[in-house]
């Protein structure tokens, strides 16, 4: 577990500073305790890392569930009450798991996925502009159109600009330069520049920054436009900070109610964040989607029993591990220990944090989640993948995220039925036992993202030290998302000893080194083999 610590302990560092606000920010829109929110991110970090398959995914309290926490406490007639509906839904979690339903991630279509990471890396972007400008109206962790506080995304924008703080704008500015420079130039001229990542060193100039100028009028940052730890003055005060589940409000039907609405959609958001990450994911691990509901069932349980908000995985805070080099669960557990020690010992240190420091860091997470490039890469692909995508895209950052993820997979439905509604899917296994173990798989004749879910099952099963016959000969179309497993299982290969031969009309090639290559896959979104 400790074997990449070099790797994770300063990703887990970046992730903890990413965390803080947008635990404490999605608390605030909750309609929530400000606890509440870093008691989720501690037990996203320390139980659910352990317990989940996940290498690099960073579980939390999530945006897309603040809507439904900030009614259902209303409805509920109380905090304590909720708690319940919490501790259920994590049960219900469980259940999902136990029942193998997380098998539903993988029937999400890659343009689908991919217009997951670019929207939210667009709405981060627009969201963390405010912040920047020291105009903190909107609490962080708000990523709707129509926000909280009664505006939307672009006019909290022009709010912004015509309320710009030069304290916080300066230093989100010296932060934002430091970020680049880190990352463009100082990290490739020595180990100590990679070891001490540039969110940290962003930071400290921050909060000394505060210090220096806390008694200039012009350029200093008032309280507003800091992080907002609450700060105990005791053991008891601290310990007063929890609160507990009213058992009592078990019988109530809107408690069950709530507690299937947690589940559902804490599930399928951390269902997508998983393919989402794997999709992110450099060395290509593939997250077993069934564990990972048990392992959010534990985590919502435990979360609920004392006083903490719904968890999910969250792609915001994976995708800053990731981006920061975390190799294994290690990173997302020191980040959740992290989050613990600094609340109990260091709270009014993290109070001196400019909000518009952090705003930087989420810029340079967002803007590696929405490369422009990404957008011609997916037109290069064919309208199939295109239309879904954009889709995606414009839902996620005109409504919320669900919706967008929705719309575009709705859209993504109809384009593959337009083109394949009779499509069957044919998988055949051959042993031979002469010489090396061999297995022959044919693929049907045409094969769509809806066999995702199978052939990753029959190629993970595969056996160490053996050769694949992989047939193609029948088959006249192959969907872009089976090209891409094909290539993520042709990586993984090497390490496992397995032999690739791949039969098509187009040739016979031993051990492909990319299969995306093979197929000339530029600038189509699926192959035509007939």
């Amino acid at each position: 577990m400790f074997k990449y610590i070099k790797n994770d302990l300063p990703a887990s560092i970046v992730v903890f500073f990413v965390a803080l606000p947008l635990c404490l920010g999605i608390a605030l829109a909750s309609g929530a305790p400000l606890f509440s929110g870093l008691i989720a991110g501690i037990i996203g970090g320390v139980i659910v890392g352990f317990l989940s398959g996940s290498k690099i995914g960073v579980s939390g309290p999530a945006a897309g569930l603040a809507a439904i926490v900030l009614t259902a406490i209303g409805t509920l007639g109380g905090y304590e009450n909720f708690l319940v509906a919490v501790v259920l839904g994590g049960v219900i979690q469980l259940i999902f798991g136990f029942l193998k339903a997380g098998i539903i991630g993988y029937y999400f279509p890659s343009s689908v996925i991919k217009g997951m990471l670019t929207g939210i890396g667009i709405i981060i972007i627009l969201k963390q502009i405010p912040h920047f400008f020291g105009y903190d109206a909107d609490p962080e962790g708000d990523l709707t159109f129509f926000q909280v506080n009664g505006e939307n995304t672009f006019s909290e924008i022009i709010n912004s600009i015509n309320n710009i703080n030069l304290g916080s704008t300066l230093i989100g500015i010296i932060s934002l330069g430091i970020l680049l420079l880190w990352s463009s130039v100082l990290s490739k001229k020595g180990k100590v520049f990679q070891i001490v990542q540039g969110p940290l060193v962003a930071v400290v100039i921050g909060i000394v920054y505060f210090f220096v100028t806390a008694s200039n009028s012009k350029f200093g940052i008032s309280a507003s436009h800091l992080v907002s730890v609450p700060v105990p003055d005791n053991l008891d005060s601290f310990l007063s900070q929890f609160s507990f589940p009213n058992f009592n409000a078990i019988y109530n039907p809107d408690i069950w109610v709530v507690a299937f609405t947690i589940a559902l959609v804490a599930s399928l958001e951390t269902l997508l964040c998983v393919e989402a990450t794997d999709k992110l994911d450099p060395h290509k691990n593939v997250t077993p989607t069934n564990r990972e509901l048990l392992a959010q069932g534990a985590g919502n349980i435990i979360s609920g029993l004392i006083g903490g908000l719904p968890i999910t995985q969250v792609i915001v805070r994976s995708s800053a591990n990731i981006q920061s080099g975390g190799r294994s669960k290690m990173a997302a557990i020191i980040h959740g220990f992290l989050l613990l020690i600094s609340v109990i010992l260091i709270p009014t240190l993290l109070n001196k944090i400019p909000l518009s420091v952090l705003a930087a860091i989420l810029f340079i997470v967002g803007y590696k989640l929405a490369k422009p490039s990404l957008f011609k890469q997916m037109y290069k692909l064919g309208w199939k993948q295109f239309i879904p995508f954009t889709v995606t895209v414009l839902g996620i950052v005109f409504i919320d995220l669900l919706y967008g993820i929705g719309l575009g997979l709705a859209v993504g439905i109809v384009v593959i039925l337009m083109k394949s509604y009779q499509n069957s899917h044919f998988l055949h296994i051959e042993n031979k036992s002469n010489g090396k173990h061999k297995i022959k798989m044919t693929l049907a004749e045409e094969v769509t993202f809806f066999n995702k879910g199978a052939i990753i099952k029959e190629l993970d099963s595969l056996p160490r030290d053996s050769c694949l016959e992989l047939d193609l000969l029948k088959t006249r179309y192959l969907d872009n998302d089976i090209i891409e497993i094909l290539e993520d299982f042709a990586f993984k290969a090497k390490e496992r000893n397995i032999d690739i031969k791949l039969i098509s009309k187009r040739g016979i090639i031993e051990n492909p080194t990319s299969f995306i290559e093979f197929f000339e896959l530029r600038p189509k979104s699926n192959i035509s083999l007939s």
